[in-house]
């Protein structure tokens, strides 16, 4: 998320080494005193969180409790922490410059590892190359953006292999292309393969082991198909291995990972790394098998006519998982993958409630705005009533509406001669989705936000009751 994220990443595991687990000792080896170690910890604790030294929700810098020469102190207690330490280049604790306390666009002064070394790269420039890319067919979510000095923009493709596929990439063999008209007219743009390769690298050949122990034919696939993705580049196998993923129905250990979603990229359409495994509840599995099966006579309540919804209802596999890692910059309730649109309305999606992070909360949390009198009513209902609140919000919010679209030039998914009425203007609608677009791409920046407020709307009868997921009303009512 910033330059400064991994090495002090990096310097938090080696104090954690050097502690040997006994961070008290640590600190009296260091000299300072057990108020400043909390605050220590505390920012560790944040910084693991939220995947970086900036918040998940909200993009803004923390900075911690405690001054710079606590951090250093606690350095000169290991040459691996002291190093890692020095790389932080003291962003830890510094507040200086305004601008990167958010992430943001460069131009406008703010912190963005997504368009690296790109200082006076602009947004229209940003929406330009968005533009050709959606023209192109080339999908944005496992790109960098980078500007050189010579103009040249090159998108960084994160890939094991750092040259392009001998059988081409996702649109082809050719790496460099000149823009025949618009802003960037005479401009190049350049793709770039290798983008993270060591990491790549390592994750796609565990991947491969993990496809030599699938379970069945279906997760082997879907392994291979990440794999090739993470080797390649290749978007377009990663969408093959989430049609693997909906078909592996009622999996016992449930798993996804891949560059999902694209809040944190302030253009709203590179996606952040992520992944999970987590194991099935079956008793909770059970109830939502009974909310799938009611969607049917719940869908006709939606205060909209069926034009918006799909042609047909695909019953999703609805599960109750229990966590066992979930690696990303912020923990979400529930889940509904994946996000490409053309799947989603030809294969289906699957829907997953994270039953302990639903039920995840400090045992001395205070809850504020509840009278004494009405507590144990409030601590009674607050489990159940949250999973009814995700479970509803997955299935009726996110995983039922139809996008109404161009799905090929001349090609669409209603009648264009007697489009659907919108529900908010009781007039036809005027516009809809072009080949290549999705919600994040039209959207950008605000499209996180304005698709889970809107799937959580009064309109489905939910309250928020998720951390941000990929949302329905802007998606299927297209006038907004």
């Amino acid at each position: 998320m910033s330059p400064e994220s991994e090495p002090i990443y990096d310097f938090i595991i080696a104090l954690h080494k050097a502690s040997g687990g006994d961070w008290k000792a640590l600190a009296s080896t260091a000299g300072i005193s057990d108020d400043e170690l909390t605050a220590v910890l505390q920012y560790a604790v944040q910084f693991l969180g939220n995947g970086g030294n900036y918040k998940s929700f909200g993009d803004s810098k923390f900075i911690p409790r405690c001054d710079e020469k606590v951090f250093a102190a606690l350095a000169k207690t290991s040459p691996e922490a002291e190093r890692h330490y020095a790389a932080t280049k003291g962003a830890i604790t510094s507040a200086s410059e305004q601008g990167l306390l958010h992430l943001g666009f460069s131009d406008e002064g703010h912190m963005t590892t997504y368009y690296p070394d790109s200082p006076d790269i602009t947004k229209d420039e940003i929406g330009a190359v968005a533009k050709w890319m959606q023209e192109k067919g080339l999908l944005p979510e496992n790109t960098r953006l980078r500007k050189t000095k010579d103009g040249v923009f090159e998108l960084l493709i994160a890939s094991a292999k750092t040259d392009p596929p001998s059988e081409g990439g996702d649109i082809g063999k050719d790496v460099e292309y000149q823009v025949p008209e618009g802003p960037l007219q005479g401009k190049t743009i350049k793709l770039v393969y290798g983008d993270y390769s060591k990491e790549m690298a390592a994750i796609a050949a565990n991947i491969r082991k993990a496809a030599d122990n699938a379970e069945n034919e279906t997760q082997q696939k879907m392994h291979l198909a990440y794999a090739k993705s993470f080797e390649e580049g290749s978007l377009l196998a990663f969408k093959d291995s989430q049609r693997h993923w909906i078909r592996d129905q009622g999996p016992m250990v449930e798993c996804n990972i891949g560059f999902i979603e694209t809040y944190r990229d302030p253009a709203g359409i590179r996606g952040e790394w992520e992944g999970f495994a987590a194991v099935v509840n079956k008793e909770r599995t059970r109830a939502f098998g009974d909310l799938v099966a009611s969607a049917p006579s719940l869908i006709p309540l939606l205060p909209w006519e069926k034009d918006f919804e799909k042609d047909k209802f695909l019953s999703p596999d609805f599960t109750s998982l229990e966590v066992l890692t979930f690696c990303g910059s912020g923990i979400p309730a529930g889940i509904n993958i994946p996000n490409y649109d053309d799947i989603r309305q030809k294969f289906g999606f699957k829907n997953v409630s994270l039953g302990n992070v639903l039920n995840a909360k400090a045992p001395d949390e205070k809850i504020p705005f509840i009278k004494d009198s009405d507590m144990a009513i409030y601590q009674k209902y607050r489990d159940p009533s949250f999973e009814v609140q995700v479970g509803l919000h997955e299935l009726t919010g996110h995983g039922c509406g139809k996008l109404l679209q161009e799905t090929a030039p001349g090609e669409f998914n209603f009648d264009p001669k007697n489009p659907p009425v919108s529900p908010l203007t009781n007039k036809p609608v005027t516009t809809w989705y072009k080949p290549g677009q999705t919600w994040g791409s039209v959207f950008g920046g605000l499209a996180g936000a304005y698709e889970v407020c809107l799937s959580s709307s009064p309109w489905a009868g939910l309250s928020n009751a998720e951390t941000g997921m990929p949302g329905r009303a802007c998606r299927d009512v297209s006038e907004l």
